[in-house]
């Protein structure tokens, strides 16, 4: 969230930021700062009443030990008629405040100096792009929803029958891979130095709002109404949560989790090609990085994670390439995001697999999480996360990618999980 102090000192800045990213409703601050102005008079008026009634107050104790009743019983009076305009002053200033906080929650975060301006997703930048020497593409290559079928690893069907479209059911060897990528990634990340956690699969209302998907995701999160909890979309909301409303001592940054679970999204696709098979589901399974550091240091910890994806994505021999997106394709919270896509060999086409990006301030300032500095003085920390990685893009570009005669081989660090070189029908 932004702080209203930066729109009081930067506004047209802010504003400027705002339109850069396509936000329609830049308008926001100018009311936020009416808003806050009429809340400033009001509060300066209520003090000076106040400051009147301690005065009467005195005069009017003074008053009654003189037994002056009736010159203290008008003064009542006038104490009594104060201290309702004090009250109605005091009301008037807390429904002017969440007037206030209604509007800022509706900001997204500020662009970081290094995003360019675009519309959309077709104006990202890429960054670069690796592909394994000597990689060739087989032209006629099986799109992974043929090979799924053919050596039976996840059935659609079974998971429409049991829950609806998007819900994969994954069977054997697909189970087996699926968990073999599960353990890799974790144990990736926990030797870079990521602590692992298991967090809840649903999250309160606070929780969701504190990482910034409510208000801003509220149509596309499964919402169990009766006792007022989301299901997660990724497990960097229940995570980053662990610090909200927790004030750290600098010497314990930075922080470095990560945690495996299943993801819950209801991002309704339209049919064809591009939604096929695991190209989009509503649930699916992700390892998720998440960093809290000092302020001084995201920007080197936003390179640090942008590497280790990179370094993942190499060990499995993906080709892959990196995008910055651009001011229009950025997410409501994220202030710089670096996108990570592999080759889909049969689709011929750039499958997404992870997103790193750098919240800075504005979910730290949600969720009240702070850090006292060396001079004692209260910080928000900043927070980065990032997928490493999301499973249903990565099984299926392995799949098509690793198709030989007689099997599907898989990479060299996946056998000792997986128990086997090849998968076979």
């Amino acid at each position: 969230m932004i702080q209203i102090q930066v729109l009081r000192d930067h506004s047209t800045w802010v504003k400027d930021k705002l339109i850069f990213r396509n936000f329609d409703k830049p308008y926001l601050v100018d009311e936020i700062l009416e808003l806050d102005q009429n809340r400033k008079v009001i509060k300066a008026d209520a003090e000076k009443s106040q400051a009147s009634i301690n005065k009467l107050s005195k005069d009017y104790a003074a008053l009654m030990q003189a037994k002056k009743v009736v010159e203290a019983e008008i003064l009542k009076i006038e104490l009594t008629e104060l201290k309702a305009l004090v009250q109605h002053a005091i009301d008037e200033v807390v429904g002017i405040t969440v007037d206030i906080h209604e509007r800022l929650v509706l900001l997204p975060n500020l662009p970081d100096a290094m995003v360019s301006y675009g519309k959309d997703a077709d104006e990202n930048e890429v960054i670069r792009q690796w592909q394994p020497e000597n990689t060739v593409f087989s032209k006629g290559l099986k799109p992974h929803w043929e090979l799924i079928e053919e050596y039976k690893l996840v059935s659609f069907e079974l998971g429409s029958k049991i829950t609806g479209r998007g819900f994969p059911v994954y069977i054997g060897q697909g189970a087996k891979l699926q968990r073999a990528l599960t353990q890799y990634f974790l144990d990736f990340n926990i030797e870079a130095g990521y602590t692992e956690y298991i967090p809840p699969f649903m999250v309160n209302e606070a929780s969701a709002f504190a990482t910034g998907q409510l208000p801003d995701k509220d149509g596309q999160m499964y919402h169990a109404t009766k006792d007022n909890l989301f299901l997660i979309p990724t497990a960097e909301v229940p995570v980053t949560n662990l610090y909200r409303d927790v004030l750290l001592k600098e010497a314990e940054l930075p922080i470095k989790m990560t945690a495996h679970s299943p993801c819950f999204r209801r991002e309704a696709g339209s049919f064809g090609k591009e939604v096929r098979g695991l190209n989009r589901v509503h649930q699916f399974e992700k390892i998720e990085i998440v960093q809290i550091v000092h302020p001084e240091k995201s920007e080197d910890t936003l390179t640090e994670m942008v590497n280790h994806v990179e370094s993942l994505l190499r060990s499995l021999n993906l080709p892959y390439r990196i995008l910055r997106l651009c001011s229009g394709d950025m997410g409501f919270t994220s202030s710089i995001t670096y996108d990570f896509e592999v080759w889909s060999a049969a689709q011929e086409r750039w499958l997404e697999v992870s997103s790193v990006s750098n919240f800075k301030t504005f979910q730290s300032s949600r969720m009240k999480c702070r850090f006292k500095d060396q001079a004692g003085k209260s910080q928000f920390p900043h927070t980065l996360n990032g997928s490493a990685l999301a499973l249903p893009r990565i099984f299926a570009a392995l799949l098509e990618i690793n198709q030989v005669d007689g099997g599907i081989k898989l990479p060299e660090v996946l056998r000792p999980y997986f128990g086997k070189e090849f998968i076979k029908k």
